[in-house]
């Protein structure tokens, strides 16, 4: 199996987007009483290994603070969308906060969610002072590899395969930027 890719948020951008809830949807931290909504919304988005014990493991150990963004759709209030900014330090990334857990309900995939709950994730760590914000992905996840990219992740080279993995996902997009050779090991 081959290693996820690697993101990283560039250490010296000042340039967060705004976050921007598209219409018909609020964005707010997860709160008391959404853990069955969560879970659900988990469910439908693949993730099926997600329960309430695992996510109230989660909160309690590495969640930042109000760090679980859910999105809900306003007409029914059910929760459609997610994002979480954890604390998790890794070897490549040893001060690191990662941005992850990024989920929508496949009924409100292209409306904007998937961006605006990265950027609620993303103001989250830029708040709690953080310097090294990363993320792991897989290389067919390309819609969320190309919002990731738009919000100004670049790929992290940690690995001898990252570059032509990076070159075929690149071509895939149709993504005209180079990818940046400094940003590696």
């Amino acid at each position: 199996m081959k290693e996820q890719l690697h993101m990283i948020w560039p250490e010296d951008s000042t340039q967060v987007p705004e976050q921007i809830a598209p219409d018909g949807y609020e964005i707010r931290p997860m709160r008391k009483g959404d853990e069955n909504g969560y879970v659900s919304l988990m469910h439908e988005a693949g993730f099926s290994n997600w329960n309430k014990k695992r996510l109230s493991e989660w909160q309690r150990t590495l969640a930042l603070p109000d760090g679980i963004f859910v999105a809900t759709y306003k007409e029914t209030g059910k929760i459609v969308a997610t994002a979480m900014a954890s604390h998790r330090p890794l070897k490549l990334h040893p001060a690191g906060g990662e941005l992850g857990w990024v989920a929508a309900s496949p009924d409100h995939t292209g409306k904007g969610l998937g961006k605006a709950m990265c950027v609620a994730a993303l103001r989250c760590f830029m708040h709690a002072g953080y310097k090294c914000v990363y993320l792991l992905t897989d290389d067919h996840r390309m819609a969320a590899i190309k919002i990731y990219l738009q919000i100004g992740f670049l790929p992290f080279l940690c690995a001898p395969d990252m570059e032509p993995r990076w070159q075929m996902i690149y071509k895939q997009l149709q993504h005209t930027k180079q990818i940046p050779s400094e940003i590696s090991l």
